[in-house]
């Protein structure tokens, strides 16, 4: 995908998206160490205490004001949230990973972390093996990807997009980017 922005123009504003299991928390917070920015993990801000999910007008409104702040990573997808957040961003990180891999990569979270809480989620929501999750999981690159294709279509022509594909075009990416 094109890059509209100067190579040499600062990264401020990083939307990372992606399917489940990509790797979109943990590439976001190396990103957020790397530029030395501050990271938002929309997960956190969207679930309530048991994975209740909040009333849409107040998660537009957290969104628009998380998304207003002058620099961050933010990573989630969250379609119904682009028209706030791709408009406010410079760049986008799409970790766009095939399925059997993420797949692979929610299992082994949800085996080794059952029973607590990621640091990307708020409390009260503990792993848990969830069927309609998994579901979503193996369906997501062909009932659900498209979103993401579709708000870069409809909302980024401004943005400097990285679709990256596997884990040695995110390390490469990183490693271009510097230390940490």
């Amino acid at each position: 995908m094109a890059s509209p922005i100067a190579p040499e123009e600062p990264m401020r504003r990083v939307l990372v998206v992606g399917g489940p299991g990509a790797g979109k928390s943990t590439f976001a917070r190396r990103l957020g160490a790397r530029l030395k920015l501050p990271v938002i993990h929309l997960d956190f801000h969207y679930w309530r205490s048991g994975w209740r999910m909040p009333v849409l007008e107040e998660w537009r409104s957290a969104v628009t004001a998380l998304a207003a702040a002058p620099a961050w990573i933010m990573d989630g997808n969250y379609a119904n949230t682009f028209d706030i957040r791709v408009p406010r961003a410079d760049s986008l990180a799409w970790l766009d990973y095939p399925r059997m891999i993420c797949m692979r990569r929610v299992l082994w979270r949800t085996l080794r972390g059952f029973g607590r809480a990621r640091e990307d989620l708020p409390p009260g929501c503990p792993e848990q093996f969830d069927a309609a999750f998994l579901r979503f999981v193996w369906e997501y690159r062909a009932k659900h990807r498209h979103h993401i294709a579709d708000g870069i279509a409809r909302l980024g022509g401004h943005l400097r997009v990285r679709r990256l594909c596997d884990d040695r075009a995110v390390e490469g990416f990183l490693a271009a980017i510097g230390a940490p």
